[in-house]
């Protein structure tokens, strides 16, 4: 029996004209006491992913799905957030790449470095805040586009750990097919049962995950958050000691239903069933 983690042998008449996207959102969750903290948040959300932050981690990116880059557009918006476009180009492999369902690469100060054609990789940040409840949120979108044999999936485990992230949710679908020489179509051209099987062990230990999968279409869609809830990581210029209790009351309870919303993607006050879990 095949292997089910190792990636399909296939010959192809041409060119892999599948294309593999995985689209990437991270959000960082804090709670800023004042008009004047969340100002100070959001200024340093922003400088400390900033164009320059931005266009480093995708660079990295690059390297560890194997590409060229050709070309960089990079740009900060006032009063906040950052945008890096790269397009990336293939060169000649000495070799088939791998994807197997696995984990790739945790950050490093070197990389693996192969090729890729006709693709590219985007990051956009949105920092935002309430100015009623103190909650300030930082997202970050980020789409790897590959056409030919290299999934972006191996940069995932990169990037979860290039951000701060309390939630995570993540998007994969190949789409086109590819010709073999006997003329068959293939839609996909690698095995994958789960976004999560390309995460390290150890940092999915760390977060409540759930997948919905549409097999037959090749589209899969994991979302992640944090399991353990710490109030001192979600406090921006004071600490858990510096509240009083039915403030750390309300405060907690404020950034808890922040995450438990942003993880769902609706209200609490809209859906019954996590009014009741809430």
């Amino acid at each position: 029996m095949a292997d089910p983690l190792q990636p399909l042998k296939l010959k192809l008449e041409s060119f892999n004209n599948l294309t593999k996207t995985l689209s990437f959102n991270i959000y960082d969750i804090c709670y800023a006491q004042s008009e004047q903290a969340q100002k100070e948040y959001i200024a340093y959300i922003d400088e400390a992913y900033n164009a320059e932050r931005l266009t480093a981690i995708l660079t990295e990116v690059t390297h560890i799905i194997g590409a060229n880059i050709l070309n960089i557009a990079h740009q900060d918006y006032d009063p906040e957030g950052a945008s890096v476009t790269m397009l990336i180009s293939e060169l000649p492999l000495q070799e088939e790449p791998l994807n197997p369902e696995a984990p790739g690469p945790l950050p490093r100060s070197e990389a693996v470095v192969a090729h890729l054609d006709m693709s590219h990789i985007t990051v956009h940040t949105y920092p935002e805040s309430h100015p009623d409840n103190g909650i300030s949120t930082f997202r970050a979108d980020i789409d790897v586009s590959t056409c030919g044999k290299i999934s972006p999936l191996r940069a995932l485990n990169y990037l979860i750990h290039s951000f701060e992230s309390d939630i995570v949710i993540t998007d994969y679908r190949v789409r086109g097919f590819t010709r073999d020489v006997k003329g068959v179509k293939h839609y996909i051209d690698h095995k994958i049962n789960s976004i999560q099987n390309f995460v390290d062990k150890a940092t999915l230990s760390r977060y409540q995950s759930m997948d919905v999968n549409v097999y037959q279409e090749n589209i899969f869609h994991t979302k992640m958050m944090l399991k353990e809830f710490n109030l001192n990581n979600y406090l921006f210029g004071v600490t858990e000691d510096s509240l009083q209790p039915p403030e750390k009351k309300t405060v907690t309870q404020r950034l808890q239903r922040e995450i438990v919303e942003i993880f769902n993607g609706t209200n609490i006050s809209n859906d019954p069933q996590l009014r009741l879990r809430y």
